[in-house]
């Protein structure tokens, strides 16, 4: 592996603040993202990892007298709890492995184009990719780098290596480009109004079937014990993880089929990975927790009485269905909406940090507002009779407590992808957010709840695209809320630059009616998690 050259900087600042000698899993620890062993490096790269190798034999300067070369062999690793450096502090990745060993198949090109899991799953961007890395490496690259790999790295699967333009969307949104197949039978028709990269919808070449692009970020490798559905369509979720007694051999074949669609897929595999190669994978995403570890203002989110952190997040007991907000907890508790109760212990602290992180988890806890127009809750849902208004807080869509995702398998639209913003405050949200420039579609031949037809203009069908039910569409799952300030841009197309537009928009959507300060609490809170 080399170094990318735009990291060799925080290398030296590091090797120079702790000595002379610096371990390999220090130096890896340092570096943002390692390339291919097939990539030449750059002369400064190369000299940078001598000058270190040179500094690191015995603690002493070598001697051009010395008779005895030491060679010592170590295995690439990232430490347990390793931080790194986000835009509000510090993230880390717990492992119960005890560290991140690099030489596991994670880690190895187990496809055709030399991409690994890690090319999109990195430790240091909260165990997905960032649209900043992103752009650092294309351009210490050339963009040659696998991640930029035309098949899905680029707006279109056609796009020429190193053109900047054609590459837009995985650098300025972090979104890679996902083609599904729409299924025989679909009730829905779809057509393009707007197709800037000439592929919205294609047709297979050995169905004729259409296949249809949209763009998606890659959801985190991390804290997956705690998975109600397996991506955002919950096209991976093969067996249902939804029961106590199947939850872990039902998570374990989600993941695998999971994981070897993403080899052949993304990374262009044309066999399939060995059984000692999928345990390897799978050993090591479910031993991986991630979270937020310090705030810059407010210091160790573990300290006085806290208790966020990768470690607290290991220790969080779940099971499907534990504080459902709609009755469905198995063991027959009732929904507590106190879903967070990280940071209580803040609420009247003299750091002003920690006092905002502790008044921002109790707004997203017991705010009240009304969920309508969502379809898979308002609507599309028989179990809860289609209600008109929901009364919620935050905590009721995001209810597994400590977690942030829904408990149980549920799939949603809460508008982020509707381009007509044709109910009530989705316009003003819509407005809050910065839309990538992405492909519209337009969906006919489906009905709303009074029997009429409608016509639906939208940037991702969403879960539709998998089962051509016009019930799904725009529906996505809930995701896990950890580790968030690390893994900007949010919501499934990126259309959040930032949380201060996640909590605007859904400021605006609902009605909520946060002050100024409220809404500056809760973006502290959710930095923090």
């Amino acid at each position: 592996m080399r170094i990318d050259v735009e990291c060799i900087p925080q290398v030296l600042n590091v090797s120079t603040s702790i000595g002379p000698c610096l371990r390999t899993s220090q130096l890896r620890s340092c570096i943002v993202r390692y390339l291919p062993v097939t990539s030449r490096p750059s002369s400064l790269a190369s000299l940078v990892i001598l000058v270190l190798i040179a500094g690191c034999s015995s603690g002493a300067p070598s001697s051009s007298s010395s008779s005895t070369t030491t060679t010592t062999t170590t295995t690439p690793s990232i430490p347990n709890l390793q931080p790194f450096a986000d835009p509000t502090g510090n993230v880390s990745t717990y492992t119960t492995a005890g560290v991140i060993d690099e030489s596991t198949s994670f880690f190895q090109p187990l496809g055709t184009n030399g991409r690994t899991c890690a090319t999109c799953h990195q430790a240091a961007q909260g165990m997905t990719m960032t649209p900043a890395a992103n752009t650092t490496l294309f351009n210490s690259t050339n963009g040659t780098d696998p991640l930029f790999t035309a098949v899905d790295g680029a707006n279109y699967p056609t796009a020429p290596t190193g053109d900047l333009t054609s590459h837009s969307l995985i650098l300025n949104n972090g979104l890679i480009r996902v083609a599904e197949t729409l299924p025989a039978g679909t009730q829905f028709t779809i057509t393009a109004l707007s197709d800037p990269y000439n592929c919205a919808i294609i047709a297979d070449p050995a169905t004729g079937r259409p296949i249809i692009s949209v763009y998606r970020r890659p959801l985190p490798s991390t804290s997956l014990i705690f998975l109600s559905n397996v991506m955002w369509d919950t096209r991976e979720t093969i067996q249902p993880l939804a029961t106590a007694s199947t939850f872990s051999a039902n998570l374990d074949a989600d993941l695998t089929q999971q994981l070897l669609d993403a080899i052949s897929i993304h990374a262009q595999g044309t066999s399939t990975p060995s059984a000692a190669a999928q345990t390897s994978i799978l050993t090591l995403e479910q031993g991986l927790f991630t979270a937020q570890a310090t705030d810059t203002a407010a210091g160790s989110l573990s300290s006085n009485g806290a208790s966020g952190g990768a470690t607290a997040l290991a220790g969080v007991n779940y099971y499907p269905g534990i504080n459902d907000a709609f009755g469905g907890d198995p063991q027959g508790k009732t929904f507590n909406p106190n879903v967070f109760t990280l940071f209580g212990a803040w609420l009247n602290s003299s750091n002003a940090q920690q006092a905002s992180i502790a008044r921002g988890e109790a707004i997203f806890n017991t705010a009240p507002f009304q969920i309508n127009n969502v379809s898979g809750l308002n609507s599309n849902n028989t179990a809860l009779g289609n209600p008109n208004a929901i009364q919620a807080t935050c905590s009721t869509c995001h209810d597994t407590p400590s977690i942030g995702n829904h408990s149980l398998p549920l799939v949603m639209d809460t508008g982020q992808a509707d381009i007509a913003g044709n109910v009530t405050g989705l316009t003003n949200g819509l407005a809050a957010l910065s839309q990538p420039n992405l492909p519209v579609f337009q969906i006919t031949g489906c009905k709303n709840a009074q029997n009429q037809p409608i016509t639906i203009v939208t940037s991702d069908p969403g879960k539709a695209l998998l089962t051509g039910l016009c019930s799904d569409v725009n529906r996505v799952k809930v995701p896990i809320l950890r580790g968030l300030a690390a893994r900007a841009p949010y919501f499934h197309n990126g259309s959040a630059a930032n949380l201060t537009q996640v909590v605007n928009f859904y400021n605006a959507r609902f009605g909520m009616g946060l002050s100024p300060q409220q809404k500056t609490d809760l973006v502290n809170f959710l930095s923090a998690l």
